[in-house]
């Protein structure tokens, strides 16, 4: 078996959620590229029609979804399945970010953060857990962030959602082991995506160079995190099951 062949995904069909911009948006790119057959989703119709655009190969296809709980992640889920037939793997790196002092927090940016990141990953976990929606040996790989393991200022919510992943994936690879279906995650430091530069307009010039000085090869771009993901759903990471693999620069060992 050749692991880090350009075909390693040639035949499957793989749910890339966030698809529209930066990590999910690579992600879909590289493993068109890796030949496989991708459903892109994501929030914005037009932005989802151009990250569309930009895949290597045929036969993709494009999901208009905003999820933010789990029994509408799952019947969402479920109605891919029945359209397109079974996943052989799903990276859901859809999510929102949010940085408010908990003195301000209310229950509606908790539920959004929470929503978007942890309910829509357990609802994708019980769709994928019924007959038929996905193959023995496939991989399922959520998005979880360095802040679910660093503390930050601001971030409360926001580190309680990727904890909350890290958590959930172990017990989820305990569900899924008997069909050798693997289930990681992977928290990311500081990438250059849409999302960092908006949280990058709130701080000063120095802020944001003492932040990146904390990332000892510095901030991250996209592909170095759909990498990550490639592996994890590919046939090179068969022994890998419940674990959060570290994608962060050197920031959690500063």
């Amino acid at each position: 078996m050749t692991i880090h062949s350009d075909t390693t995904l040639a035949g499957g069909t793989y749910l890339v959620t966030g698809a529209s911009s930066g990590i999910g948006r690579a992600t879909a790119e590289l493993l068109a590229r890796r030949g496989a057959r991708v459903i892109a989703a994501g929030r914005d119709a037009a932005r989802l029609d151009q990250a569309l655009a930009g895949l290597a190969g045929a036969g993709h296809a494009a999901a208009v979804a905003a999820l933010q709980d789990a029994d509408g992640a799952a019947d969402w889920v479920k109605s891919l399945v029945e359209a397109h037939g079974p996943l052989q793997g799903v990276f859901h790196g859809a999510g929102i970010e949010s940085i408010r002092p908990v003195r301000l927090l209310r229950q509606q940016q908790v539920n959004e953060v929470m929503g978007g990141s942890l309910f829509a990953a357990l609802g994708i976990a019980r769709a994928l857990a019924g007959r038929g929606a996905m193959p023995d040996g496939a991989s399922l790989v959520f998005m979880s962030s360095v802040a679910g393991s660093a503390g930050q200022a601001g971030m409360a919510a926001y580190s309680a959602a990727k904890a909350a992943i890290d958590g959930m994936v172990r017990s989820l690879a305990c569900e899924f082991a008997p069909r050798r279906i693997r289930v990681n995650a992977i928290a990311a430091g500081a990438v250059r995506t849409p999302m960092h530069e908006r949280l990058a307009r709130g701080g000063t010039e120095a802020s944001m160079q003492a932040y990146e000085a904390q990332h000892l090869l510095g901030f991250g771009e996209p592909d170095d995190v759909a990498q990550a993901a490639a592996f994890l759903l590919g046939p090179g990471s068969r022994w890998v099951t419940g674990t959060t693999m570290v994608v962060d620069g050197g920031y959690l060992c500063r």
